[in-house]
C-alpha cells in the first residue's frame, strides 16, 4: 500500500512562489508515475504535472508550463511541485497521487494541501 502526505501550501500574494511536497511510503517502485492535482471550489479536479518515478520524464497542463516544476528525490521518496509567478487562478486544494506505469487511474492519493493566492 503507498501513503501520500502532501506539505506546503499556504497563503501567497500574486506573483509569488511555493513548494509543495509530497513524501511517499510503502512501496514505490520505478514503475510508479507520481502526479499533482488541483480542485478549486465548484470546479472539476485538473491534472497539474506528473513525473515517472524511474526517470526524468515529466508533463504539464498548458495553464501552469514554464511557472511550475515537478521533481522528485528518490533518496527522500519525495516529490516536489515548484510554483512560480503563482496567479488567483491558482488557488486550490493541490494533490498528491500515484499510479503505475501500466494503469490509466491514479489509485493512490494524499489528503491534499490548500493553496491560496490572493491578488
Amino acid at each position: 500500500q503507498v501513503q501520500l502526505v502532501e506539505s506546503g501550501g499556504g497563503l501567497v500574494q500574486a506573483g509569488g512562489s511555493l513548494r509543495l511536497s509530497c513524501a511517499a511510503s510503502g512501496r514505490i517502485y520505478s514503475s510508479y508515475v507520481m502526479g499533482w492535482f488541483r480542485q478549486a471550489p465548484g470546479k472539476e479536479r485538473e491534472f497539474v504535472a506528473r513525473i515517472n518515478w524511474g526517470g526524468s520524464n515529466t508533463a504539464y497542463a498548458d495553464s501552469v508550463k514554464g511557472r511550475f516544476t515537478i521533481s522528485k528525490d528518490d533518496a527522500k521518496n519525495t516529490v516536489y511541485l515548484q510554483m512560480n509567478s503563482l496567479k488567483p487562478e491558482d488557488t486550490a486544494v493541490y494533490r498528491c497521487a500515484a499510479r503505475t506505469v501500466g494503469q490509466v487511474d491514479f489509485r493512490h492519493w494524499g489528503q491534499g494541501t490548500q493553496v491560496t493566492v490572493s491578488s
